[in-house]
């Protein structure tokens, strides 16, 4: 049967000669992965650039809840992306995003919060013209509501870090930053240094590994602090 819905790419593998498998997270039907034949051919119907990774789309597709590879009828662009791939900071941010969407988004049902949450989250990073060396930080703070882990306050991630034997010291300024953080939204801006960011992100990335399975290393870690030294 067809429907319509939204979609986040996530990742594409190639397929055969000419195809490829990509996964996109719907706003219908959550995590899914799509055949799309012929997209690396010179007369493919649609172009591999509308795969990238977090490209946003309006998309007709087939669905059956008995099968776990489904097919794409149509395909088109619902918001083209004006300054993520043209601006290596944004650039950065979103692949460590995509990264760790890639990590954590596994849900195979329709969570329509959830969907325009990420939908909204790259169009603004898109758009924001300043003050985004933080989107990041403030990513995870809010993602991790969704994903049902957000702490309460600085002090309940001390806990669990102490608890876990994760050797990461938060400070009292720390705890000031983190507060004002999980209670932000994107358009908070908070001016801190490099060093302070990093630190930031190391305890976040640390408090998604102790709620989120397999979390593992990231690779993108090194290239967006590189970026934002």
């Amino acid at each position: 049967m067809l429907h319509k819905t939204k979609g986040l790419v996530l990742h594409y593998l190639p397929y055969r000669e000419t195809s490829i498998i990509v996964r996109i997270y719907t706003e219908k039907f959550g995590l899914q992965s799509y055949i799309e034949n012929g997209v690396r051919s010179a007369r493919g119907k649609n172009k591999i650039a509308l795969f990238q990774p977090m490209s946003l789309l309006d998309l007709v597709v087939y669905h059956s809840e008995k099968k776990d590879l489904h097919r794409l009828s149509e395909v088109k662009c619902s918001a083209p992306l004006q300054s993520i791939p043209f601006d290596v900071r944004k650039s950065s941010i979103s692949i460590f995003i995509n990264e760790v969407l890639n990590k954590t988004l596994h849900e195979q049902s329709e969570n329509e919060a959830l969907f325009f949450f990420l939908y909204k989250s790259i169009l603004t990073l898109d758009h924001q013209l300043e003050h985004f060396e933080n989107f990041h930080l403030h990513f995870l703070a809010q993602y991790s509501g969704y994903l049902g882990f957000a702490p309460q306050n600085a002090t309940e991630i001390e806990t669990q870090f102490r608890e876990f034997a994760v050797n990461i010291p938060i400070e009292e300024d720390t705890k000031l930053a983190l507060n004002t953080l999980f209670k932000a939204n994107f358009d908070t801006h908070m001016p801190i240094s490099k060093h302070f960011r990093a630190h930031i992100l190391e305890i976040l990335v640390a408090f998604y590994r102790l709620h989120v399975e397999h979390f593992g290393d990231l690779k993108s870690l090194s290239v967006l602090k590189a970026v934002f030294s």
